[in-house]
């Protein structure tokens, strides 16, 4: 187990992924960001999903997943809508309809 697991509300299957995508320390998120990191985990062709995103932005805050909602939850699906988009315009056209039909990134 890495520190990872050190930071609100990273478990263990969380923290495979990050060190997966090449995350591998509880500082190296710090120095990331939730942004850079999941951008990151896209990358290493984890799918995108809006609650794991915010869920990863309250990790670092230090504050419970399930403490964002309203107009901050309205601004963190914007973001992670934009992390979405440039993930896809990055893709290749068989990644783009491999993804679509749900098989995810070639890695």
């Amino acid at each position: 187990m890495s520190d990872l697991q050190t930071i609100k509300n990273i478990g263990p299957a969380f923290e495979e992924q990050l060190i997966a995508a090449g995350i591998a320390d509880a500082q190296t998120l710090r120095s990331l960001g939730p942004d850079a990191a999941y951008a990151m985990l896209l990358a290493a062709g984890n799918k995108p999903h809006f609650i794991g995103y915010y869920v990863l932005v309250m990790a670092l805050q230090g504050r419970p997943w399930n403490d964002c909602k309203g107009a901050e939850k309205e601004a963190l699906r914007i973001k992670f809508d934009a992390l979405k988009a440039n993930r896809t315009q990055n893709d290749t056209g068989i990644e783009r309809e491999l993804d679509a039909v749900g098989t995810g990134l070639i890695r």
